[in-house]
């Protein structure tokens, strides 16, 4: 506690804009939505001028469609934040949506023992339309950021993304609607936070990192991983062309249920050879909600036998980038495969004795 209250405000955030709906316009030529310069953003919320906390903006040089977000821009955002961290008590990433859970949640694990809040928004209607929501949610996110204890300490010291009232866990959440307000949820963890005439906390479940130590950033990424759902008829000859890729490292496998698997000898024996030369599968459910149990039933217990790890209740956009980023750290697997089952940045619930 000694460390805390040595703790120094600087009364700045940095905002970060990188692109997506929220600084969009309509082409007159197309009429299809395309990205603005930041400055039009910034006219069309005066309230900004406002709010006591300076505010700094930094912009990618050219925005982009969070569909083209790539590990290449999660690197940048990370040397962003790590060349500026003394400097600013807070970071605003906007950012679009389709992707914000992927960014969220690798930002969660390049950013290790993060003690500042890094709240991801954005919206579902651009900036200048009437009805928009991205008003609300940069303003809110731009507080949210600044909100701290008597101590100097602030609210939300992790990755979060904050959505239509709801400040969630950056790896815990998913978007959930591609055309509603209410865009993101975390279907596994509570809700960090609730806007309304006032900011209402859950100081229970937000993360409470070690103030003595640094912000340790986290830069090299392994991309040789990918994501692969079960269904009804998925031949033997395509899934075993798919893990019998030399430069494969990772997979997420997407099962039913709570973790279940059909029961075909073929499968059983393609995930082992997988496993065995070194190839780590993680285990991830297809329902949005609950988690991967693969003691439950048979068809599950003979995926922990082939050497497959439990994601638990974390998401697909968790367990992907977790992979990169081990991948990226370590080459030993044993390491990685045992540091998946611990909870790096709070995106999976860990069972208690």
């Amino acid at each position: 506690m000694e460390q805390i209250s040595k703790l120094v405000r600087n009364n700045r955030v940095l905002l970060i804009y990188t692109g997506g709906t929220i600084g969009m316009g309509i082409n007159p030529k197309t009429k299809a939505l395309e990205p603005l310069d930041f400055n039009h953003l910034l006219q069309n919320i005066p309230e900004i001028k406002l709010l006591s906390t300076q505010i700094d903006v930094y912009q990618f040089a050219q925005p982009i469609d969070s569909s083209d977000m790539t590990p290449a821009f999660w690197v940048q955002l990370v040397d962003i934040i790590a060349a500026r961290y003394a400097q600013y008590d807070g970071f605003i990433i906007l950012h679009g949506t389709d992707t914000m859970a992927y960014t969220a949640s690798a930002l969660s694990f390049m950013l290790e023992n993060l003690t500042k809040p890094v709240i991801l928004t954005g919206s579902q209607l651009p900036i200048g339309q009437l009805r928009t929501d991205g008003r609300e949610n940069l303003i809110s996110s731009i507080e949210l950021a600044t909100l701290h204890h008597a101590d100097n300490s602030p609210m939300v010291p992790e990755v979060c993304i904050y959505f239509n009232g709801r400040l969630l866990r950056g790896n815990r959440s998913t978007k959930q609607n591609a055309d509603g307000f209410n865009a993101f949820d975390s279907f596994n963890y509570p809700h960090l936070g609730e806007a309304g005439i006032t900011f209402q906390f859950s100081p229970y479940h937000i993360l409470k990192p070690d103030y003595r130590r640094p912000m340790v950033p986290h830069t090299q990424l392994n991309q040789n991983v990918m994501v692969l759902s079960l269904f009804p008829g998925v031949q033997p000859p395509i899934f075993q062309h798919v893990l019998d890729t030399p430069e494969l490292k990772g997979v997420v496998m997407r099962t039913y249920g709570s973790g279940n698997a059909p029961q075909q000898p073929w499968l059983i024996d393609i995930l082992k050879r997988a496993t065995q030369r070194g190839v780590t599968i993680v285990n991830i459910s297809q329902c949005v909600a609950g988690a991967v149990a693969m003691e439950r039933y048979d068809t599950g217990f003979q995926l922990k036998e082939t050497g497959i790890i439990s994601g638990g209740d974390s998401t697909v956009e968790a367990a992907v980038t977790k992979l990169m980023v081990l991948y990226g750290q370590h080459t030993d697997v044993a390491t990685i495969r045992a540091k998946l089952c611990q909870s790096l940045a709070g995106e999976i619930t860990l069972e208690t004795a």
